[in-house]
């Protein structure tokens, strides 16, 4: 049965009551109310451009009139196939105040993916961010007959196009279109906005099945508003502070942090480079940020390792400086405040040694936001340890990605788990373990499928998650592992493969991925790569000096570098759940390669099936 927080969480309930009627109001009234405050930040020649929220609905209305001189009515779908940028986020807006559906397309999708993607879900309208993109679309233009213009971001308009042919035009043209039909009919996007109802599709986000096509799921207005509304209520965050989004916006978590500005007022500073994360940090200067597990793991391995190499007196105030923190991170997580004596060393503790690696992040952050898959609890306490709390929240593409999170306040939060359901969502568990979810942030249903639809729903109109977890008396969610990942040994015992791959992954600062295997086997084994950067550097240290990471990660010393980590982690798992055997990759795994998905999760299957030959040779 579904279990309530037994601590007294206090939740603004007017908030979520009197939510707008969609995210175009909730954008309409955030300009209202915020017109001349900073609402978005983003790199131009390498500087920070800053941007109200007054100038951004002028270009956000011109986009939206243009999609509506071009025939857009409501419902109609348009998909972006972009990185992350500033102008992802005011093409979505755009199609949002013209009463459209966003489609995500990922900008590394296969050419024929994206015509199945755009096919399937009917988009009329597409926003490319290059070239590059364009030129998937005419590949396969004949694929999808429902694409009646593309605007580039980036990108030569009309190049290639047949003669007199203006199928591609520029995000300029498409403005100029709105700017002239808004000086015809001013309150035009006004009045669209005031058509569009809660239960209006808002947004098509394709699940990146490794099987067979991707499912795409159906989010209304309403499911996007009340997620934003959610987090407001529970008072977490406020006009205040400064988002870093850096996260693959065609992700729903990515989506739902794009809403949160527009509920609450602050301002967001928008960069998808990933190898530029670190750096942004400390020129943006950010309050929260969301972001993967691996991102997480990569800081943590990094600092971990600078902190290993330090020796004396440097090293034993560095260990007893991080103890200190981990006490106070103890007691804060259970409720409570440090003693008078602790707080002392603490505030000396933070003052030498803590605030320093704190300023590695900017030197403002509050808290960081984790999701999309499991964070191990050691790095979030590591983390928490100096001052960095790390909010794990959990939610799938299908119930618009935040159903649970934990809160930064005394009490609010447990390592280990993904806190509380947010306010008016109910999860509990059903008899095998896999949790259920019913409110008003889950999907309408798959596109054009009703059997898949019917199928994740129970009798009761539960969301049927997939995920095996727990929920402990006082309310907080445990994810144990995905119910389609669990698999069985030739002995009869069940292994849960992320639990173990997580624990390895805080252990050894060496390690980038890890799969462990063993459906059907007598014993478990595992497939690990290397993070490229910390390797490197180990054996720049070991007398390998300018020898590459292929070179590297093949030689006897890294396995016996390796088997010291898996001899730990051994010892703390159940013996069939062991790891007897292992391989190392000469390379790391990647997005291009689709071994990971744009927000840096293993795809399990396909990566077992890729490298099957690897796996199958630790059993001969």
């Amino acid at each position: 049965m579904a279990m309530k927080s037994a601590v007294d969480e206090r939740v603004n309930h007017d908030i979520l009551e009197g939510r707008a009627r969609s995210i175009a109001a909730l954008f309409r009234d955030r300009v209202s109310r915020s017109g001349n405050r900073e609402a978005f930040q983003y790199f131009h020649n390498g500087h920070l451009q800053s941007v109200t929220w007054s100038a951004a609905r002028d270009r956000v209305y011109d986009m939206a009139a243009g999609l509506m001189s071009l025939g857009l009515t409501i419902e109609d779908r348009v998909a972006i196939a972009s990185t992350t940028r500033y102008e992802w986020a005011l093409a979505d807006l755009g199609v949002m105040c013209s009463g459209g559906a966003t489609t995500t397309v990922y900008p590394t999708t296969m050419a024929e993916d994206v015509a199945y993607i755009l096919g399937d879900s009917g988009s009329r309208f597409v926003f490319a961010e290059d070239d590059g993109q364009v030129e998937k679309l005419r590949t396969h233009r004949h694929d999808m007959p429902n694409v009646v213009k593309v605007i580039v971001f980036n990108g030569e308009a009309h190049s290639g196009d047949e003669e007199g042919d203006d199928w591609v035009i520029s995000l300029a043209d498409l403005e100029a279109l709105g700017r002239d039909a808004r000086e015809a009919r001013p309150t035009m996007v006004d009045e669209r906005i005031d058509l569009i109802a809660p239960d209006h599709l808002a947004v098509i986000i394709y699940t990146s099945g490794t099987t067979g096509r991707p499912k795409g799921a159906e989010l209304t207005h309403d499911a996007i508003v009340y997620e934003a509304a959610a987090v407001h209520a529970i008072g977490i965050l406020d006009q205040n502070d400064l988002q870093f989004l850096w996260l693959p916006l065609s992700h729903v978590f990515g989506k739902i942090l794009l809403a949160l500005p527009l509920q609450m007022g602050f301002p967001t500073a928008i960069d998808g480079k990933i190898d530029k994360i670190v750096d942004n940090l400390a020129v943006i200067k950010p309050t929260f940020m969301g972001a993967a597990p691996r991102i997480f793991e990569k800081a943590y391995a990094r600092i971990a390792a600078t902190v290993a190499a330090e020796t004396g007196v440097k090293r034993q105030l560095m260990d007893w400086a991080l103890d200190v923190g981990k006490q106070v991170m103890e007691l804060r997580a259970q409720g409570q405040a440090p003693g008078a004596l602790l707080g002392i060393q603490h505030a000396v503790a933070d003052k030498l040694v803590l605030s320093k690696i704190r300023e590695r992040f900017g030197g403002r952050v509050r808290f960081f936001i984790s999701g999309s898959a499991a964070l191990n609890p050691e790095i979030a306490r590591w983390f928490g340890s100096v001052g960095l709390i790390i909010l794990e929240g959990y939610g799938l593409t299908e119930t618009s990605a935040a159903t649970c999170v934990n809160r930064p306040s005394l009490g609010g939060y447990n390592y280990g788990t993904v806190g509380w359901a947010i306010p008016t969502t109910d999860v509990k568990l059903a008899a095998d373990g896999e949790i259920l979810v019913k409110g008003p942030g889950v999907m309408r249903g798959y596109r054009n499928r009703p059997d898949a639809t019917a199928e994740v729903f129970d009798e009761d109109g539960y969301f049927r998650t997939g995920d095996i977890g727990e929920i402990d008396a006082n309310g907080f969610v445990k994810i144990t592992d995905r119910k389609k990942d669990l698999f069985k040994t030739s002995g009869g015992k069940y292994i849960a493969p992320s639990l173990i791959e997580a624990a390895f992954k805080a252990q050894c600062p060496y390690a980038s991925q890890i799969l462990v295997f063993g459906d059907g086997r007598n014993y478990a084994t595992a497939l690990i790569t290397l993070d490229p950067d910390a390797i490197t550097a180990w054996g720049a240290a070991n007398r390998m000096a300018g020898k590459s990471y292929a070179e590297i990660s093949q030689t006897p010393e890294v396995r016996e570098l390796l088997q010291g980590y898996i001899d730990t982690l051994n010892q703390g798992l159940n013996r069939w759940e062991t790891i007897k055997r292992f391989t190392v990759l000469d390379r790391d795994l990647t997005i291009d390669e689709g071994e990971l998905t744009p927000s840096l999760k293993l795809k399990r299957k396909y990566v077992a099936e890729k490298f099957k030959a690897n796996l199958e040779a630790l059993y001969d």
